[in-house]
């Protein structure tokens, strides 16, 4: 009777039942005031009102290769795509030959864009790279050419492999080239370095086979296997003529002549050979003038150079005995407190700096120590305050400058970025004053790169158009130090114009 009676409500209610949702939920049973609806949204692009086709650009997407380097940009302040826009090939040929030789400013600015972290162009392949570890060898900064090789992938290309073959030879890394050699023997064509590196591995059965094989096949010449007889065969050779030495050998050959006791001296030889004098193996006269050497060109940290030249005291006089002496000197009186025996040493540690070409690496070591110390004598403020002004903290010195003349006030407002024409001492003088106008005298050319944002090879040709400033051509020198300035270098800009004047030439 209860379930008739239910379905009899049901059917009478159906008509009201159809025209309300079913809900629980009250609000959304009432209508909503027309007032707050929106006007009509389209979902859709606007129509165009041309038949048309638009402009479409295509990019095709490309995996971008990873950054090689050894110096992050954050440290360096260059961008990874510094070489954007640029032909590889003319990037390369100049990385190989900008001159830096004379200038320890351009030097360094060299080595900051041979180790930062860069990114080649996608058509360049491994030029650019090469080209850097080439550059970082022919310098003579052998350990960072195997670093920068190692972190880019030295066994990716037979190329990449050849030079950093070369680098642990010369650093007396070459266990680990040896082992991926052996590991993949493509990497390298050359016979005589698979002879070396089964030697090295105490592999020595396969060494002579290869050597016998070399023979039979001739696929040496007769100078290098004479060397690898010896080299395997040292017993048979002990009462033997020495081999006559080649004038431009290479790391290989120089190692091989160093393990038959035939050691080839460095000084004739290319200034990547002098690194292998700094390792332990070698005397401490050869790692003094290896030293000296690697400094000229920047390839040498200057705390590295006092170390070696505090080592020990001088064994002999003349030479390199003098220089080291005079620094020890030096080095003593600034720890002491009379300013008699700081004026005895200090011209004469500059002369022995200056017969070596160590000037800036010199003024590194010690321009804090002459700032503090307590010089009295006018002549030697004034050497001191110069030696000064080629340190990193030239700012600070432009700030005490010794003496009123001209000269030594166009010094200090150049350490400032304020040189003034009006008192500049000579010609040089002037033509770096120009440099620093406001707008310089940037070259079209290098304008025009840095437009299209071809940073690196803007920075590389002022470098060159510097090149033949310093050597004369002094419409070359404003502009270069105006480039530099425009690029945001001001202080590769500031440091290579002091050089240039404080420097005596070589």
């Amino acid at each position: 009777m209860r379930i008739k009676s239910a379905v009899a409500a049901v059917l009478l209610a159906g008509p009201a039942l159809a025209t309300e949702p079913l809900t629980a939920i009250d609000w959304l049973n009432k209508p909503q005031p027309r007032s707050e609806l929106p006007g009509t949204v389209l979902l859709e692009p606007p129509v165009t009102g041309t038949a048309a086709l638009p402009q479409v650009s295509v990019t095709p997407l490309e995996a971008l290769r990873p950054p090689a380097g050894l110096v992050p940009a954050s440290a360096t302040g260059l961008p990874t795509d510094l070489w954007r826009g640029s032909d590889a090939g003319d990037i390369s040929q100049l990385i190989r030959t900008v001159p830096v030789r004379r200038s320890p400013a351009m030097q360094a600015l060299l080595f900051t864009l041979l180790l930062s972290e860069t990114r080649a162009p996608e058509d360049g392949g491994d030029q650019i790279l090469l080209a850097r570890l080439d550059r970082l060898l022919a310098l003579g900064a052998t350990d960072a050419a195997q670093a920068l090789a190692e972190q880019a992938g030295p066994t990716a290309t037979p190329a990449r492999f050849s030079r950093w073959f070369d680098a642990t030879l010369l650093t007396g890394g070459e266990d680990a080239s040896c082992m991926a050699l052996a590991a993949d023997p493509h990497l390298s064509d050359n016979y005589a370095a698979r002879i070396f590196c089964a030697a090295r591995r105490s592999d020595w059965s396969t060494a002579a086979l290869m050597l016998e094989t070399a023979i039979a096949l001739e696929l040496l010449p007769q100078a290098q296997i004479d060397l690898l007889d010896r080299f395997l065969n040292p017993d048979l050779y002990e009462q033997a003529t020495p081999l006559s030495r080649p004038s431009q050998p290479d790391p290989l050959t120089f190692r091989l002549f160093e393990t038959i006791g035939e050691a080839m001296p460095t000084a004739p030889l290319p200034t990547a050979f002098a690194a292998a004098d700094l390792r332990d193996i070698a005397g401490w006269k050869a790692q003094l003038e290896a030293a000296e050497r690697l400094a000229r060109g920047g390839a040498l940290n200057p705390n590295q150079f006092l170390g070696l030249f505090s080592a020990r005291k001088p064994a002999a006089s003349g030479g390199i005995w003098d220089r080291v002496a005079a620094v020890q000197r030096l080095e003593s009186a600034l720890n002491g407190t009379d300013p008699e025996k700081i004026t005895e040493t200090l011209a004469e540690a500059w002369s022995a700096m200056q017969a070596a070409g160590t000037e800036t690496v010199f003024a590194d070591l010690f321009a804090d120590h002459l700032a503090r110390a307590p010089i009295s004598e006018p002549r030697t403020a004034a050497l001191a305050w110069r030696i000064r002004l080629l340190s990193p903290q030239y700012e600070l010195a432009a700030l005490d400058a010794p003496a009123e003349d001209d000269t030594s006030r166009f010094l200090a407002a150049l350490a400032q970025g304020r040189p003034e024409a009006d008192i500049a001492p000579d010609a040089t003088a002037r033509a770096i004053a120009l440099g620093f106008t406001s707008p310089g005298p940037v070259p079209a050319r290098i304008r025009q790169l840095l437009d299209d944002g071809q940073l690196g090879e803007a920075i590389l040709r002022a470098m060159v158009l510097y090149g033949r400033g310093a050597n004369g051509n002094l419409g070359d020198l404003s502009a270069a130090l105006a480039a530099f300035r425009a690029v945001g270098l001001e202080d590769t800009a500031r440091r290579a114009a002091l050089q240039l004047l404080l420097l005596e030439p070589q």
